[in-house]
């Protein structure tokens, strides 16, 4: 398999203190891998400066062999890179399938209102995309009215009308039921398995990580201090030191 995303020498800082150090990183197309650290280590540093929400000091990210670094995150989201979960991007009072059409007007570089006349276009690709995310059912209902398992999925959806190749996730079951946790991460599964779609996510559960993610990253003080399959992780002296010791299953 080909790199989908390369990082070399990925610096960042803050009034002189550095969130990430010299990050060396890469994903195969059709991998779905996870960062693990803790709090502080740089992770969602890491990720914003892939997206485009911060600049950075120096370093160079390469998506499909094409220089993104400091684009901006429309421009970065345009060539096939989408984010979900790190803040609720739901419009709390349009529909579901408003939400989601939003989307498919946005990646079809749509201005006007998605009401009216826009209602008409995108919508196959909406109804597909709903279908994808096991909202089809749900498609009239109010958005913020959704149980917080479907808003997940909502906002899943609204990031895949974009029609991404590579997908970050930050957090994707936090705040959940075990149940919802269980559902969604399925879902991410499926959406890795059947549609090919490269996946990069951030997340806590150790139980999650350890069974949905076929390579980890352990960052710590903004380095990537070792990365291998969950099983290398875990069996791994500085992995259980750092991070691991805090988090049994």
């Amino acid at each position: 398999m080909a790199a989908i995303l390369e990082v070399t020498g990925l610096r960042k800082h803050f009034g002189g203190i550095y969130v990430t150090q010299d990050v060396n990183f890469s994903m195969e197309e059709g991998e779905q891998s996870a960062i693990i650290g803790p709090n502080g280590a740089g992770k969602s540093t890491f990720m914003n400066l892939l997206t485009g929400y911060h600049r950075c000091d120096a370093g160079k990210v390469v998506f499909e062999g094409r220089d993104i670094t400091n684009r901006p995150p429309h421009w970065i989201a345009r060539a096939g890179i989408s984010r979900a979960f790190q803040i609720s991007s739901i419009f709390a009072k349009m529909t579901v399938a408003e939400n989601v059409r939003s989307g498919v007007h946005a990646q079809m570089r749509r201005s006007f209102s998605i009401f009216g006349v826009a209602s008409r276009i995108g919508t196959k690709e909406t109804a597909r995309v709903l279908e994808l995310c096991g909202l089809e059912g749900k498609s009239d209902l109010i958005a913020g009215e959704l149980a917080q398992g479907d808003k997940k999925r909502l906002e899943l959806a609204i990031a895949l009308a974009g029609k991404p190749r590579l997908l970050f996730l930050d957090e994707p079951t936090a705040g959940m039921s075990i149940e919802e946790a269980r559902s969604t991460m399925e879902l991410v599964d499926s959406l890795n398995r059947e549609l090919g779609l490269t996946v990069l996510f951030t997340e806590h559960d150790m139980g999650i990580v350890f069974n949905h993610a076929s390579k980890l990253t352990l960052m710590h003080r903004g380095e990537i201090v070792m990365q291998g399959t969950p099983a290398e992780v875990r069996a791994n002296e500085i992995a259980q030191k750092v991070y691991l010791g805090e988090h049994h299953e």
